[in-house]
């Protein structure tokens, strides 16, 4: 297991987070293993990846029942595992290969209209800014405004907005280069609402979030002045969410009320592909049925023969 992890990290270059899963669901797998008597790779059969997907769905004292789509993952990290052990003369045979992962039910993504990006963004200042109180809550509150108007204006995940160092942003041309999954970098651009967002919290707020620690080239800083982790950025999403009083407000939502905005707005599905980073242009089909789904919307309240 920690050969085939080191592999995907090295020659396949997986982000953390990707790893960081399967780790997770690889170190439980040898665990169902162990419990099996199975010692050796070379031993397992098709009947133990079953069980342990059946022991995924069902759950048990330890662990409760994972969704289709967690076990789905976790099924397919172990499907690489006997790849890889076939491949490096492991084991005679793959025990994995008829076991087909579940399908998850299709869900589509979790946009919020325009209004409701609009009272989080301005919910997401808060309390405090340019009120003359606690210099790092005001900072702090600069930051939140600049994150998520970044967040919406370019599409760019969580952990990729977090990732950014200052040198990574350019203001001027209006532009981010941001590091997404598997260390692929693309460009995305940044909004006048962003860059006036973004310029604002470097200039009259960095600096005093950064006083606080050592310093360091991060973009976005937490109240120590070390970078913003993914955690502290979602408790960020979070707060605006309550203030502005949004329910269901997800890490992705931004980003896909992103997508389902330019959409909307007439964008090619190909250059949206592009600015979220897909490396297949199906994966960001799915926000095109959101867009069909409102037109249908629209159609059967406007339409005057649309309902008898």
């Amino acid at each position: 297991m920690r050969t085939y992890l080191g592999h995907l990290a090295v020659e396949r270059g997986l982000a953390a987070n990707t790893l960081s899963s399967y780790r997770r669901d690889l170190r439980r797998y040898v665990e169902v293993l162990a419990a099996r008597g199975r010692a050796d790779i070379a031993r397992v059969t098709e009947d133990d990846v079953r069980a342990f997907l059946v022991g995924l769905r069902e759950g048990d004292a330890d662990h409760p029942p994972l969704s289709a789509g967690s076990a789905a993952r976790a099924v397919v990290a172990v499907r690489g595992l006997h790849r890889f052990a076939l491949r490096e003369g492991l084991a005679a045979d793959d025990p994995a290969r008829e076991v087909r992962p579940p399908t998850p039910p299709r869900r589509l993504p979790k946009a919020i209209s325009l209004a409701e990006v609009e009272r989080l963004l301005n919910a997401a200042s808060g309390p405090g800014e340019g009120d003359g109180g606690d210099a790092t809550a005001a900072a702090r509150a600069l930051r939140d405004r600049a994150l998520l108007e970044l967040l919406y204006g370019s599409g760019a995940r969580i952990s990729e907005a977090v990732g950014l160092d200052v040198d990574d942003v350019d203001l001027a041309e209006g532009f981010a280069r941001v590091s997404g999954k598997g260390g692929k970098t693309r460009i995305v651009p940044i909004g006048e609402y962003a860059r006036r967002a973004v310029e604002a919290y470097l200039v009259r707020a960095r600096p005093e979030l950064a006083g606080t620690g050592r310093g360091g080239p991060a973009l976005f800083l937490n109240a120590r002045g070390g970078r913003l982790s993914r955690q502290g950025a979602w408790m960020v999403l979070r707060a605006a969410a309550d203030r502005a009083k949004l329910t269901d407000v997800s890490p992705h939502t931004l980003r896909h009320s992103f997508a389902t905005h330019l959409l909307d707005g007439g964008a090619d599905v190909r250059v949206v592909q592009e600015l979220l980073g897909h490396a297949s242009v199906t994966t960001t089909q799915v926000y095109t049925l959101v867009t069909v789904q409102l037109l249908r919307e629209v159609y059967a309240t406007s339409h005057p023969r649309a309902r008898g």
